[in-house]
């Protein structure tokens, strides 16, 4: 499925009640995660929550000159913004908001991300400033003279993407295998608290984006919590499918298309359809 798309694929889709019950394709080879690193800072900002060192509530005014690029959210807006702590959460979450993730981040700091990837038995997992180093490593490795002409340079099909791109030695970066556990920390109460557990599903169940994993379920009594993450021929979803019948399962789907373009819907497609045959085959194994 994978080749037909014209992608590598990385895949680990298991049992929400029983991990060892998996499909896996090369689970544990680290990539960059794009902005699924904004799911350990989300734990990060819950677990501070609970500790009573950061207030949800407590209120961040943006300014312009904060902004971090972006096509979504308070990185498109022109004026100054000035929104809670949990709000920014979920604008980071829900639309993948980059200037949002940067003040989520700036305000728990990297130390404790590192601590949540530490305490969840998550050893590649490293966020590395998240998007903002990313957009400085990229206009370091292309050498271009501004992120918009960074980000053209590594979507032309007609030149060479410098192989430093797409090294997860410097940008934030996973394994499926790592995001894998941190959704099952998170569905299962360990990440936080049950009730900042609770809003972190919630927080992920509404994502608007259906082209990637939600593509493969796309049933009114099937639900699809995730977060995508996308960084040139990077497309990447990770979340929780739940069916029916109750049953769940974490699904982390990676991929890195042969192609360069923006746009290539069958590489958005086929994470959502390798996620359900993966299902499938699981669903299988336990009627036999």
């Amino acid at each position: 499925m994978f080749d037909d798309a014209g992608v590598r694929g990385w895949l680990h889709v298991a049992e929400l009640d029983r991990p060892s019950a998996r499909v896996t394709v090369d689970p544990d080879e680290r990539l960059p995660m794009g902005s699924i690193y904004k799911v350990p800072v989300m734990v990060a900002f819950c677990r501070l929550a609970d500790a009573g060192l950061v207030d949800p509530r407590h209120r961040l005014t943006l300014e312009p000159e904060e902004r971090v690029p972006g096509p979504t959210g308070v990185s498109i807006l022109h004026d100054a913004v000035t929104m809670s702590l949990r709000d920014l959460v979920v604008m980071m979450m829900t639309i993948s908001d980059n200037t949002s993730a940067d003040a989520v981040l700036r305000t728990v700091g990297p130390d404790a991300v590192d601590a949540v990837c530490r305490d969840l038995g998550m050893p590649d997992t490293h966020v590395r400033g998240g998007v903002v180093n990313t957009f400085s490593r990229l206009l370091a490795d292309t050498g271009a003279d501004s992120l918009d002409a960074a980000l053209a340079h590594v979507t032309d099909n007609d030149t060479v993407v410098p192989p430093g791109v797409y090294d997860p030695a410097y940008k934030a970066s996973s394994t499926p295998a790592d995001i894998a556990r941190l959704l099952r920390a998170i569905w299962t109460g360990r990440a936080a608290s049950e009730d900042r557990c609770a809003f972190m599903r919630e927080v992920m169940r509404r994502q608007p984006w259906t082209h990637r994993l939600g593509s493969g379920f796309p049933y009114d009594d099937v639900t699809v919590y995730g977060k995508t993450g996308t960084f040139g021929a990077l497309r990447h979803e990770a979340g929780v499918v739940e069916l029916a019948d109750g049953s769940a399962y974490t699904a982390v789907v990676f991929t890195q298309a042969a192609r360069s373009d923006s746009k290539l819907p069958r590489a958005d497609a086929v994470i959502g359809a390798a996620a359900r045959v993966a299902v499938e085959e699981l669903r299988g194994r336990r009627e036999t």
